[in-house]
């Protein structure tokens, strides 16, 4: 489990900051298909935490709030609210504590806000899925958003799949996208036949690092399908698990001719300090 943390003020941009910081700790936890997330909003910082998800969403999440509080040195007794989104959101119970349940895309949308007020559009990339939001910059709400959940490509685990049959990390794939000089073409849109077209590229003796940058803008081209049914506005801002993936970032911001703004907060965490935000409220 990795845990983070950061000074409130020095990542939240948004006027309306400080009135996280004022009253009762709240927590929001992000139940993810493949990682799960959780921040804990307490006094003038911000603790994050990120693990593997289990089929136990309820035992994912009480460990997440254990090792927060542990950070932060706080009882769960300071804990006023706790808000869950995600895939697992809705098995989770912590008792007498007010917990809430909360879509999210609505998650993602109030984190984006709060991390800067001029994000309009969101691109959200998880594990079986991927969004693109529209963001009111004035309130934080959801405007619009569409979504791919129906097939694996453009998804994290599409591109775990791809690690693997190119021999890399997960972690890795990312930085190896970085060092192509040429590009392939992936015309397929469906998983399977893209990974026909790896194995041909590989029996070719095509890089591993260019096979990999074609399947990494194969995604992207979908993403910006995604988009487009959307009025695309800047600023741009990628959430999700596969925010961590530099790759990626280079290749969104190539194929849909839009720059993605860097927060100083992760943005892998930004659905979980959504939800932390929406339990304040």
């Amino acid at each position: 489990m990795i845990v983070q943390s950061w000074n409130t003020k020095d990542v939240l941009k948004n006027p309306r900051t400080t009135e996280l910081i004022h009253g009762d700790n709240t927590v929001g936890i992000d139940i993810g298909s493949r990682q799960s997330k959780a921040v804990l909003l307490c006094k003038d910082r911000i603790y994050a935490a990120i693990t593997a998800s289990d089929v136990d969403s309820q035992k994912t999440a009480e460990r997440l709030l254990k090792k927060l509080l542990k950070e932060a040195e706080e009882n769960i007794s300071s804990v006023s609210a706790i808000a869950g989104t995600g895939y697992g959101r809705i098995a989770l119970d912590f008792g007498d504590i007010d917990t809430k349940i909360i879509t999210e895309i609505s998650c993602h949308a109030m984190g984006a806000h709060f991390l800067n007020p001029e994000v309009k559009t969101i691109i959200d990339i998880g594990g079986q899925d991927c969004k693109a939001i529209k963001v009111d910059s004035n309130t934080g709400h959801v405007i619009e958003f569409t979504m791919n959940d129906k097939c694996a490509a453009g998804t994290g685990r599409f591109l775990e799949k791809t690690a693997e049959m190119l021999d890399y990390s997960v972690e890795e794939i990312g930085e190896r996208v970085l060092e192509s000089t040429k590009p392939l073409q992936i015309s397929s849109q469906c998983v399977v036949f893209a990974e026909s077209e790896i194995i041909s590229l590989k029996a070719r003796g095509e890089k591993r690092e260019d096979i990999a940058s074609g399947i990494h803008y194969a995604v992207a081209r979908r993403i910006k399908n995604l988009v487009k049914r959307l009025d695309l506005e800047p600023d741009l801002l990628f959430s999700g698990g596969v925010s961590h993936n530099v790759g990626m970032r280079k290749a969104l911001e190539e194929t849909i001719k839009m720059p993605i703004i860097i927060p100083g907060f992760d943005t892998v965490y930004c659905g979980a300090l959504g939800a932390a935000i929406y339990a304040k409220n």
